[in-house]
Protein backbone atom coordinates (compact mmCIF):
# COMPACT_ATOMS: atom_id res chain seq x y z
CA UNK A 1 0.00 0.00 0.00
CA UNK A 2 1.34 3.46 -0.86
CA UNK A 3 3.08 5.43 1.96
CA UNK A 4 1.08 8.28 1.80
CA UNK A 5 -2.41 9.99 1.95
CA UNK A 6 -4.75 8.87 -0.66
CA UNK A 7 -6.61 12.72 -1.52
CA UNK A 8 -9.87 12.45 -3.08
CA UNK A 9 -10.78 13.28 -6.73
CA UNK A 10 -11.99 17.24 -6.77
CA UNK A 11 -15.15 17.63 -9.07
CA UNK A 12 -12.79 19.99 -12.06
CA UNK A 13 -10.83 16.67 -12.08
CA UNK A 14 -13.31 14.36 -12.08
CA UNK A 15 -14.76 16.16 -15.45
CA UNK A 16 -11.21 16.45 -17.02
CA UNK A 17 -11.66 12.72 -16.60
CA UNK A 18 -14.59 12.25 -17.89
CA UNK A 19 -13.44 14.48 -21.35
CA UNK A 20 -11.58 11.06 -22.37
CA UNK A 21 -14.81 9.16 -22.60
CA UNK A 22 -15.69 11.77 -24.52
CA UNK A 23 -12.58 11.08 -27.14
CA UNK A 24 -13.18 7.78 -27.38
CA UNK A 25 -16.70 7.36 -27.84
CA UNK A 26 -16.82 9.31 -30.78
CA UNK A 27 -14.33 6.88 -32.30
CA UNK A 28 -16.13 3.85 -31.32
CA UNK A 29 -19.61 6.15 -31.79
CA UNK A 30 -18.17 6.55 -35.97
CA UNK A 31 -17.52 2.91 -36.07
CA UNK A 32 -21.32 1.66 -34.73
CA UNK A 33 -22.81 4.16 -36.35
CA UNK A 34 -21.33 4.35 -39.84
CA UNK A 35 -18.98 1.89 -40.42
CA UNK A 36 -21.62 -1.02 -41.79
CA UNK A 37 -23.66 1.83 -43.44
CA UNK A 38 -20.47 2.90 -45.37
CA UNK A 39 -20.11 -0.70 -46.91
CA UNK A 40 -23.42 -1.55 -47.48
CA UNK A 41 -25.15 1.10 -48.61
CA UNK A 42 -28.72 1.43 -48.71
CA UNK A 43 -29.97 2.43 -52.84
CA UNK A 44 -31.06 6.26 -52.89
CA UNK A 45 -35.01 5.80 -53.06
CA UNK A 46 -34.74 8.24 -56.44
CA UNK A 47 -31.64 7.04 -58.50
CA UNK A 48 -31.80 3.08 -57.40
CA UNK A 49 -28.08 3.54 -56.85
CA UNK A 50 -25.85 2.59 -54.14
CA UNK A 51 -25.82 5.85 -51.87
CA UNK A 52 -21.62 5.38 -51.72
CA UNK A 53 -19.62 3.20 -54.43
CA UNK A 54 -19.27 -0.55 -53.44
CA UNK A 55 -16.04 -1.65 -52.18
CA UNK A 56 -16.30 -4.60 -50.90
CA UNK A 57 -18.88 -7.87 -52.31
CA UNK A 58 -22.21 -7.24 -50.94
CA UNK A 59 -23.13 -10.85 -51.96
CA UNK A 60 -24.51 -13.58 -49.36
CA UNK A 61 -21.96 -16.01 -47.59
CA UNK A 62 -24.03 -18.90 -46.24
CA UNK A 63 -27.61 -17.15 -47.23
CA UNK A 64 -27.65 -14.71 -44.52
CA UNK A 65 -23.89 -13.68 -43.53
CA UNK A 66 -21.39 -11.06 -45.80
CA UNK A 67 -18.52 -9.89 -45.96
CA UNK A 68 -18.81 -7.10 -43.47
CA UNK A 69 -20.80 -9.40 -40.86
CA UNK A 70 -17.55 -11.55 -40.66
CA UNK A 71 -15.00 -8.59 -40.76
CA UNK A 72 -17.14 -6.87 -38.26
CA UNK A 73 -17.86 -9.85 -35.58
CA UNK A 74 -14.10 -10.52 -35.92
CA UNK A 75 -13.36 -7.53 -35.07
CA UNK A 76 -15.43 -7.53 -32.51
CA UNK A 77 -13.62 -10.88 -31.38
CA UNK A 78 -10.64 -9.95 -31.56
CA UNK A 79 -11.62 -6.78 -29.23
CA UNK A 80 -12.83 -9.05 -26.93
CA UNK A 81 -9.83 -11.34 -26.61
CA UNK A 82 -7.75 -8.72 -25.84
CA UNK A 83 -9.11 -7.11 -23.64
CA UNK A 84 -7.76 -9.39 -20.77
CA UNK A 85 -4.23 -9.42 -21.74
CA UNK A 86 -4.50 -5.38 -21.94
CA UNK A 87 -6.36 -5.71 -18.69
CA UNK A 88 -3.45 -8.19 -17.12
CA UNK A 89 -0.72 -5.73 -18.35
CA UNK A 90 -2.28 -2.81 -16.78
CA UNK A 91 -3.02 -4.63 -13.70
CA UNK A 92 0.41 -5.46 -13.17
CA UNK A 93 1.80 -2.27 -14.70
CA UNK A 94 4.69 -0.50 -12.23
CA UNK A 95 5.34 2.66 -14.02
CA UNK A 96 5.62 6.07 -12.16
CA UNK A 97 2.82 7.40 -13.39
CA UNK A 98 0.61 4.60 -12.12
CA UNK A 99 -0.81 1.37 -13.61
CA UNK A 100 -3.34 3.40 -15.98
CA UNK A 101 -2.58 7.32 -17.34
CA UNK A 102 0.43 4.88 -19.35
CA UNK A 103 -1.75 2.91 -21.21
CA UNK A 104 -4.12 5.94 -22.05
CA UNK A 105 -1.05 7.91 -23.23
CA UNK A 106 0.34 4.66 -25.90
CA UNK A 107 -3.31 4.21 -26.92
CA UNK A 108 -4.87 7.44 -27.89
CA UNK A 109 -3.25 8.40 -30.80
CA UNK A 110 -2.98 5.18 -32.87
CA UNK A 111 -7.00 4.56 -31.97
CA UNK A 112 -7.84 8.33 -33.99
CA UNK A 113 -5.22 7.38 -36.34
CA UNK A 114 -6.99 4.14 -37.58
CA UNK A 115 -10.54 5.05 -37.17
CA UNK A 116 -9.80 7.57 -39.96
CA UNK A 117 -8.60 4.99 -42.27
CA UNK A 118 -11.35 2.58 -41.78
CA UNK A 119 -12.81 4.84 -43.72
CA UNK A 120 -10.53 5.27 -46.80
CA UNK A 121 -10.45 1.81 -48.44
CA UNK A 122 -7.04 2.06 -51.18
CA UNK A 123 -8.94 0.50 -54.06
CA UNK A 124 -12.31 2.87 -55.45
CA UNK A 125 -14.28 0.43 -56.30
CA UNK A 126 -15.23 -3.45 -55.42
CA UNK A 127 -11.89 -5.44 -54.72
CA UNK A 128 -10.12 -8.06 -52.34
CA UNK A 129 -7.70 -5.72 -51.30
CA UNK A 130 -9.92 -3.08 -49.73
CA UNK A 131 -11.17 -6.51 -47.38
CA UNK A 132 -7.71 -6.89 -46.50
CA UNK A 133 -7.56 -3.49 -45.69
CA UNK A 134 -10.45 -3.40 -43.70
CA UNK A 135 -9.41 -6.59 -41.82
CA UNK A 136 -6.08 -5.22 -40.49
CA UNK A 137 -6.95 -1.60 -39.70
CA UNK A 138 -9.87 -2.71 -38.15
CA UNK A 139 -7.57 -5.19 -35.61
CA UNK A 140 -5.21 -2.83 -35.41
CA UNK A 141 -8.34 0.14 -34.44
CA UNK A 142 -9.42 -2.32 -31.91
CA UNK A 143 -6.40 -2.89 -30.52
CA UNK A 144 -5.58 0.56 -29.78
CA UNK A 145 -9.02 1.14 -28.19
CA UNK A 146 -8.55 -1.32 -25.73
CA UNK A 147 -5.30 0.00 -24.94
CA UNK A 148 -7.08 3.08 -23.88
CA UNK A 149 -10.46 1.97 -22.79
CA UNK A 150 -10.24 -1.00 -20.70
CA UNK A 151 -7.71 1.17 -18.37
CA UNK A 152 -9.69 3.80 -18.55
CA UNK A 153 -12.61 1.98 -16.88
CA UNK A 154 -10.42 0.38 -14.58
CA UNK A 155 -10.07 4.01 -12.84
CA UNK A 156 -13.65 4.36 -11.97
CA UNK A 157 -12.97 2.12 -9.15
CA UNK A 158 -9.55 3.50 -8.01
CA UNK A 159 -10.52 7.51 -8.30
CA UNK A 160 -13.87 6.83 -7.02
CA UNK A 161 -13.49 5.91 -3.26
CA UNK A 162 -16.92 5.95 -1.99
CA UNK A 163 -20.23 4.81 -3.67
CA UNK A 164 -21.02 8.14 -4.52
CA UNK A 165 -18.00 8.97 -5.48
CA UNK A 166 -18.15 6.47 -8.18
CA UNK A 167 -21.79 7.32 -9.32
CA UNK A 168 -20.72 10.32 -10.11
CA UNK A 169 -17.67 9.50 -12.08
CA UNK A 170 -19.86 7.57 -13.91
CA UNK A 171 -22.92 10.14 -14.33
CA UNK A 172 -20.14 12.69 -15.60
CA UNK A 173 -18.54 10.28 -18.10
CA UNK A 174 -22.05 9.14 -19.32
CA UNK A 175 -22.50 12.77 -19.94
CA UNK A 176 -19.21 12.80 -22.15
CA UNK A 177 -20.20 9.87 -23.82
CA UNK A 178 -23.43 11.09 -25.05
CA UNK A 179 -21.59 13.96 -26.39
CA UNK A 180 -18.83 11.69 -27.89
CA UNK A 181 -21.88 9.90 -29.86
CA UNK A 182 -23.29 13.25 -30.85
CA UNK A 183 -19.99 14.13 -32.56
CA UNK A 184 -19.66 10.94 -34.53
CA UNK A 185 -22.96 11.82 -35.90
CA UNK A 186 -21.64 14.59 -37.56
CA UNK A 187 -19.09 13.31 -39.53
CA UNK A 188 -21.36 13.55 -42.42
CA UNK A 189 -21.74 17.59 -41.40
CA UNK A 190 -18.39 17.81 -40.77
CA UNK A 191 -17.65 16.71 -44.59
CA UNK A 192 -20.37 18.93 -45.38
CA UNK A 193 -19.10 22.17 -43.94
CA UNK A 194 -16.00 21.46 -46.03
CA UNK A 195 -17.45 21.33 -49.17
CA UNK A 196 -17.50 17.89 -49.48
CA UNK A 197 -21.15 15.30 -49.78
CA UNK A 198 -21.31 11.66 -50.63
CA UNK A 199 -17.98 9.19 -50.24
CA UNK A 200 -15.62 12.52 -49.40
CA UNK A 201 -18.03 13.85 -47.03
CA UNK A 202 -18.00 11.00 -44.68
CA UNK A 203 -14.34 10.78 -44.90
CA UNK A 204 -13.29 14.05 -44.58
CA UNK A 205 -16.02 14.44 -41.83
CA UNK A 206 -14.83 10.95 -39.66
CA UNK A 207 -10.90 12.76 -40.36
CA UNK A 208 -12.32 15.99 -39.01
CA UNK A 209 -13.88 13.77 -35.69
CA UNK A 210 -10.72 11.81 -35.35
CA UNK A 211 -8.49 14.89 -34.88
CA UNK A 212 -10.94 16.43 -32.25
CA UNK A 213 -11.20 12.99 -30.60
CA UNK A 214 -7.15 13.35 -30.16
CA UNK A 215 -7.58 16.48 -28.03
CA UNK A 216 -10.13 15.00 -25.53
CA UNK A 217 -8.24 11.58 -25.31
CA UNK A 218 -5.17 13.41 -23.79
CA UNK A 219 -7.05 15.68 -21.43
CA UNK A 220 -6.50 12.73 -18.34
CA UNK A 221 -3.30 11.95 -19.49
CA UNK A 222 -2.12 15.39 -18.62
CA UNK A 223 -5.02 16.60 -15.80
CA UNK A 224 -5.14 13.26 -13.71
CA UNK A 225 -1.60 12.36 -10.89
CA UNK A 226 -3.26 8.74 -10.64
CA UNK A 227 -0.80 8.19 -7.35
CA UNK A 228 -2.21 11.24 -6.05
CA UNK A 229 -5.35 9.72 -6.10
CA UNK A 230 -5.19 6.13 -6.26
CA UNK A 231 -4.32 3.56 -3.70
CA UNK A 232 -4.07 0.41 -5.77
CA UNK A 233 -0.63 -1.29 -6.64
CA UNK A 234 0.56 -3.88 -9.21
CA UNK A 235 -1.84 -6.92 -8.45
CA UNK A 236 1.28 -9.35 -9.65
CA UNK A 237 -1.36 -11.94 -10.44
CA UNK A 238 -1.86 -14.05 -13.97
CA UNK A 239 -4.40 -13.51 -16.41
CA UNK A 240 -5.54 -16.64 -15.95
CA UNK A 241 -6.27 -16.68 -12.77
CA UNK A 242 -7.31 -13.17 -12.32
CA UNK A 243 -10.27 -14.48 -14.90
CA UNK A 244 -11.11 -17.19 -13.06
CA UNK A 245 -11.19 -15.05 -9.77
CA UNK A 246 -13.25 -13.10 -11.51
CA UNK A 247 -15.34 -15.52 -12.91
CA UNK A 248 -15.79 -16.78 -9.51
CA UNK A 249 -17.98 -13.90 -8.22
CA UNK A 250 -21.50 -14.63 -8.05
CA UNK A 251 -22.75 -10.71 -8.49
CA UNK A 252 -20.14 -10.54 -11.32
CA UNK A 253 -21.35 -13.08 -12.91
CA UNK A 254 -25.11 -12.48 -12.50
CA UNK A 255 -24.17 -8.79 -13.76
CA UNK A 256 -22.41 -9.72 -16.91
CA UNK A 257 -25.03 -12.44 -18.22
CA UNK A 258 -27.19 -9.24 -18.16
CA UNK A 259 -24.90 -6.95 -19.62
CA UNK A 260 -23.86 -9.19 -22.61
CA UNK A 261 -27.80 -9.31 -23.64
CA UNK A 262 -28.37 -6.06 -23.48
CA UNK A 263 -25.07 -4.85 -25.69
CA UNK A 264 -26.27 -7.86 -28.38
CA UNK A 265 -29.41 -6.35 -27.85
CA UNK A 266 -28.34 -2.29 -28.45
CA UNK A 267 -25.99 -3.26 -31.10
CA UNK A 268 -28.52 -4.38 -33.46
CA UNK A 269 -30.61 -1.01 -32.70
CA UNK A 270 -27.35 1.11 -33.05
CA UNK A 271 -26.13 -0.30 -36.14
CA UNK A 272 -29.93 0.09 -37.86
CA UNK A 273 -30.24 3.75 -36.88
CA UNK A 274 -29.15 5.29 -40.34
CA UNK A 275 -31.35 2.62 -41.95
CA UNK A 276 -33.94 3.56 -39.68
CA UNK A 277 -34.01 7.26 -40.75
CA UNK A 278 -33.23 6.67 -44.55
CA UNK A 279 -35.14 3.51 -45.34
CA UNK A 280 -37.90 3.42 -42.73
CA UNK A 281 -38.85 7.00 -42.62
CA UNK A 282 -37.48 7.96 -45.54
CA UNK A 283 -35.69 11.03 -44.29
CA UNK A 284 -31.71 12.77 -45.81
CA UNK A 285 -29.29 11.27 -43.50
CA UNK A 286 -28.10 14.60 -43.36
CA UNK A 287 -30.58 14.70 -40.15
CA UNK A 288 -28.73 12.35 -38.80
CA UNK A 289 -26.61 14.71 -36.22
CA UNK A 290 -30.18 16.57 -35.54
CA UNK A 291 -31.65 13.13 -34.04
CA UNK A 292 -28.53 12.14 -32.05
CA UNK A 293 -28.55 15.47 -30.49
CA UNK A 294 -31.83 15.74 -29.62
CA UNK A 295 -31.70 12.36 -28.18
CA UNK A 296 -28.46 13.34 -26.37
CA UNK A 297 -30.34 16.08 -25.13
CA UNK A 298 -33.24 15.18 -23.64
CA UNK A 299 -30.95 12.29 -22.14
CA UNK A 300 -29.22 14.96 -20.51
CA UNK A 301 -32.09 15.58 -18.53
CA UNK A 302 -32.13 12.63 -16.96
CA UNK A 303 -28.56 12.69 -16.17
CA UNK A 304 -28.64 14.13 -12.73
CA UNK A 305 -32.23 13.21 -12.20
CA UNK A 306 -31.15 9.53 -12.62
CA UNK A 307 -27.94 10.23 -9.81
CA UNK A 308 -30.45 11.12 -7.54
CA UNK A 309 -32.75 8.30 -8.02
CA UNK A 310 -30.33 5.96 -7.79
CA UNK A 311 -29.07 7.17 -4.13
CA UNK A 312 -32.68 6.82 -2.53
CA UNK A 313 -33.58 3.71 -4.46
CA UNK A 314 -30.99 2.20 -5.31
CA UNK A 315 -29.23 1.28 -8.95
CA UNK A 316 -31.21 -2.18 -9.64
CA UNK A 317 -34.81 -0.84 -9.50
CA UNK A 318 -34.08 1.94 -11.92
CA UNK A 319 -31.74 -0.46 -13.99
CA UNK A 320 -35.04 -2.93 -14.63
CA UNK A 321 -37.19 0.25 -15.17
CA UNK A 322 -34.98 1.81 -18.02
CA UNK A 323 -34.91 -1.90 -19.56
CA UNK A 324 -38.59 -2.41 -19.55
CA UNK A 325 -38.64 0.96 -21.16
CA UNK A 326 -36.28 -0.14 -23.64
CA UNK A 327 -38.27 -3.03 -24.37
CA UNK A 328 -41.22 -0.49 -25.33
CA UNK A 329 -38.48 1.32 -27.46
CA UNK A 330 -37.48 -1.62 -29.63
CA UNK A 331 -41.21 -3.05 -30.26
CA UNK A 332 -41.81 0.38 -31.94
CA UNK A 333 -39.08 0.24 -34.18
CA UNK A 334 -40.82 -2.40 -36.26
CA UNK A 335 -43.82 -0.07 -36.92
CA UNK A 336 -41.31 3.10 -38.26
CA UNK A 337 -42.69 4.33 -41.06
CA UNK A 338 -46.16 2.39 -41.03
CA UNK A 339 -47.55 5.02 -38.55
CA UNK A 340 -50.25 8.07 -39.18
CA UNK A 341 -48.25 10.68 -38.68
CA UNK A 342 -44.79 11.92 -40.72
CA UNK A 343 -41.23 10.16 -41.02
CA UNK A 344 -39.85 13.37 -39.03
CA UNK A 345 -42.42 12.97 -36.16
CA UNK A 346 -41.83 8.87 -35.73
CA UNK A 347 -37.98 9.33 -35.64
CA UNK A 348 -38.28 12.62 -33.25
CA UNK A 349 -40.86 9.94 -31.24
CA UNK A 350 -38.20 7.13 -31.14
CA UNK A 351 -35.85 9.33 -29.93
CA UNK A 352 -37.72 10.61 -26.87
CA UNK A 353 -38.72 7.78 -25.82
CA UNK A 354 -35.43 6.17 -25.86
CA UNK A 355 -34.37 9.11 -23.45
CA UNK A 356 -34.70 7.66 -20.61
CA UNK A 357 -33.38 4.22 -20.86
CA UNK A 358 -30.28 5.37 -22.75
CA UNK A 359 -29.49 8.06 -19.58
CA UNK A 360 -30.37 5.24 -16.85
CA UNK A 361 -28.70 2.79 -18.40
CA UNK A 362 -25.57 4.93 -19.26
CA UNK A 363 -24.95 5.94 -15.91
CA UNK A 364 -25.69 3.08 -14.03
CA UNK A 365 -24.39 -0.22 -15.18
CA UNK A 366 -20.70 1.22 -15.30
CA UNK A 367 -21.52 2.34 -11.28
CA UNK A 368 -22.38 -1.13 -10.27
CA UNK A 369 -19.58 -2.69 -11.62
CA UNK A 370 -17.62 -0.47 -9.80
CA UNK A 371 -19.23 -1.60 -6.55
CA UNK A 372 -18.62 -5.15 -7.54
CA UNK A 373 -15.12 -4.28 -8.25
CA UNK A 374 -14.52 -2.81 -4.94
CA UNK A 375 -16.15 -5.02 -3.01
CA UNK A 376 -14.39 -7.38 -3.85
CA UNK A 377 -10.96 -5.62 -3.66
CA UNK A 378 -12.05 -4.81 0.52
CA UNK A 379 -12.74 -8.89 0.79
CA UNK A 380 -9.39 -10.41 -0.81
CA UNK A 381 -7.21 -7.40 -0.49
CA UNK A 382 -6.77 -8.34 -4.28
CA UNK A 383 -6.43 -4.63 -6.61
CA UNK A 384 -8.09 -6.34 -9.66
CA UNK A 385 -10.66 -3.53 -11.37
CA UNK A 386 -8.61 -3.78 -14.86
CA UNK A 387 -9.81 -7.51 -15.31
CA UNK A 388 -13.09 -7.22 -13.95
CA UNK A 389 -13.92 -4.46 -16.18
CA UNK A 390 -11.85 -6.50 -18.73
CA UNK A 391 -13.87 -9.41 -18.58
CA UNK A 392 -17.07 -7.15 -18.85
CA UNK A 393 -15.81 -5.61 -22.00
CA UNK A 394 -14.75 -9.42 -23.18
CA UNK A 395 -18.71 -10.40 -22.73
CA UNK A 396 -20.33 -7.53 -23.60
CA UNK A 397 -18.14 -6.99 -26.74
CA UNK A 398 -19.11 -10.42 -28.04
CA UNK A 399 -22.73 -9.48 -27.65
CA UNK A 400 -21.92 -6.29 -29.57
CA UNK A 401 -20.39 -8.81 -32.41
CA UNK A 402 -23.10 -10.95 -32.23
CA UNK A 403 -25.72 -8.08 -32.85
CA UNK A 404 -23.87 -6.30 -35.65
CA UNK A 405 -23.42 -10.10 -37.07
CA UNK A 406 -27.13 -10.41 -36.59
CA UNK A 407 -27.95 -7.10 -37.92
CA UNK A 408 -25.87 -7.80 -40.91
CA UNK A 409 -27.82 -11.08 -41.36
CA UNK A 410 -31.26 -9.76 -41.46
CA UNK A 411 -30.36 -7.60 -44.23
CA UNK A 412 -30.22 -9.90 -46.98
CA UNK A 413 -33.99 -10.16 -45.81
CA UNK A 414 -34.39 -6.24 -47.33
CA UNK A 415 -31.86 -2.90 -46.47
CA UNK A 416 -33.84 -1.05 -49.43
CA UNK A 417 -36.91 1.50 -49.59
CA UNK A 418 -39.75 -1.01 -50.45
CA UNK A 419 -37.90 -3.64 -49.23
CA UNK A 420 -37.23 -2.71 -45.90
CA UNK A 421 -38.25 -6.08 -43.59
CA UNK A 422 -34.53 -6.95 -42.90
CA UNK A 423 -34.39 -3.86 -41.38
CA UNK A 424 -37.68 -4.05 -39.38
CA UNK A 425 -36.59 -7.15 -37.89
CA UNK A 426 -34.22 -5.55 -35.79
CA UNK A 427 -36.46 -4.05 -33.72
CA UNK A 428 -38.04 -7.34 -32.33
CA UNK A 429 -34.83 -9.58 -32.20
CA UNK A 430 -33.54 -6.48 -30.45
CA UNK A 431 -36.66 -6.68 -27.66
CA UNK A 432 -35.87 -10.49 -27.33
CA UNK A 433 -32.08 -9.58 -25.69
CA UNK A 434 -33.21 -7.32 -23.62
CA UNK A 435 -35.55 -9.21 -22.21
CA UNK A 436 -33.38 -11.76 -21.03
CA UNK A 437 -31.08 -9.00 -19.95
CA UNK A 438 -33.94 -7.98 -17.55
CA UNK A 439 -34.68 -11.37 -16.48
CA UNK A 440 -31.01 -11.91 -15.75
CA UNK A 441 -30.37 -8.51 -14.01
CA UNK A 442 -33.25 -9.31 -11.72
CA UNK A 443 -31.05 -11.61 -9.79
CA UNK A 444 -28.56 -9.31 -8.83
CA UNK A 445 -28.21 -8.66 -4.99
CA UNK A 446 -27.12 -4.93 -4.62
CA UNK A 447 -27.96 -4.68 -1.27
CA UNK A 448 -26.02 -7.57 -0.27
CA UNK A 449 -22.93 -5.43 -1.98
CA UNK A 450 -23.12 -2.31 -0.66
CA UNK A 451 -24.02 -3.91 3.03
CA UNK A 452 -20.48 -5.63 3.09
CA UNK A 453 -18.72 -2.84 0.91
CA UNK A 454 -19.76 -0.09 4.10
CA UNK A 455 -19.60 -1.96 6.70
CA UNK A 456 -15.84 -2.38 8.47
CA UNK A 457 -14.35 -5.84 7.75
CA UNK A 458 -13.62 -7.07 10.56
CA UNK A 459 -17.60 -6.13 11.59
CA UNK A 460 -18.98 -8.90 9.12
CA UNK A 461 -21.18 -11.29 10.10
CA UNK A 462 -20.98 -14.49 9.86
CA UNK A 463 -23.37 -14.59 7.00
CA UNK A 464 -21.78 -12.28 5.51
CA UNK A 465 -17.93 -13.89 5.94
CA UNK A 466 -19.89 -17.28 4.62
CA UNK A 467 -21.07 -15.52 1.72
CA UNK A 468 -17.78 -13.63 0.88
CA UNK A 469 -16.09 -17.32 0.64
CA UNK A 470 -18.96 -18.28 -1.69
CA UNK A 471 -17.05 -17.65 -4.75
CA UNK A 472 -13.06 -17.35 -3.34
CA UNK A 473 -10.92 -20.28 -1.95
CA UNK A 474 -11.83 -21.25 1.41
CA UNK A 475 -8.49 -20.35 2.33
CA UNK A 476 -9.35 -16.86 1.79
CA UNK A 477 -8.94 -14.56 4.56
CA UNK A 478 -12.20 -13.32 5.69
CA UNK A 479 -11.11 -11.98 9.22
CA UNK A 480 -8.59 -9.40 8.39
CA UNK A 481 -9.34 -5.88 7.20
CA UNK A 482 -8.20 -3.55 3.89
CA UNK A 483 -7.86 -0.10 4.51
CA UNK A 484 -7.35 2.44 1.89
CA UNK A 485 -5.25 5.44 3.35
CA UNK A 486 -6.92 8.54 2.14
CA UNK A 487 -7.58 12.14 3.36
CA UNK A 488 -10.26 12.00 5.63
CA UNK A 489 -13.58 12.70 4.23
CA UNK A 490 -17.07 13.76 6.45
CA UNK A 491 -19.55 11.07 5.60
CA UNK A 492 -22.27 11.46 7.92
CA UNK A 493 -25.56 10.91 7.69
CA UNK A 494 -25.41 10.41 3.77
CA UNK A 495 -26.58 7.77 1.75
CA UNK A 496 -24.66 5.38 -0.71
CA UNK A 497 -27.05 3.34 -2.67
CA UNK A 498 -29.96 1.99 -0.08
CA UNK A 499 -27.99 1.76 2.73
CA UNK A 500 -27.02 4.57 5.68
CA UNK A 501 -24.19 4.80 7.20
CA UNK A 502 -22.53 7.08 9.79
CA UNK A 503 -18.96 6.66 8.76
CA UNK A 504 -16.60 4.76 6.25
CA UNK A 505 -14.16 3.83 8.89
CA UNK A 506 -13.16 0.94 6.36
CA UNK A 507 -11.38 3.91 4.77
CA UNK A 508 -9.58 5.40 7.40
CA UNK A 509 -7.42 3.88 9.66
CA UNK A 510 -7.95 4.50 13.36
CA UNK A 511 -11.41 5.60 13.26
CA UNK A 512 -14.21 3.31 14.13
CA UNK A 513 -17.98 3.23 14.05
Amino acid sequence: MPDHVIESLPIGKQWLYAMGQLGWSSLTGMVGLQLVYFYLPPKDADSGKPIFPIHVSQEPILIVLNVITLLATGGRLWDAVTDPLIASASDNLNHKWGRRIPCLAVGGLPAAVFCALLFIPPVAEESSWNILWLAVVQFLFYLAITVYVTPYFSLISELGHTAQERLNLSTWTSITFALGSVLASSAPAFGAAFGYSGLAGIQVGVSVVCVIAVFFLYIPVFAIDEKRYCAAEPAQIGVMDALRHCGGNVHFRRYCASDFSYWFGTAIITTGVPYYLTVLVQLDDSLMTLVVGTIALLSFCFYYPTNLLAQRYGKKRLILAALVMLIVVMAYIFFLGWLPFSGLAQIFALGGMAAIPLAVLGVLPNAVLADIAAHDTKKTGKSQEGMYFAARALLSKLGQSCGIMVFASLTNFGKDVGDDLGIRLTGPVGLLFAVVALVAFSFYRENEVLDELLVPKASWSSDQKLRALGSEDKEEDVTGEHQLPRAPQAAAGKMYGVVHISCESWQQPNVQC
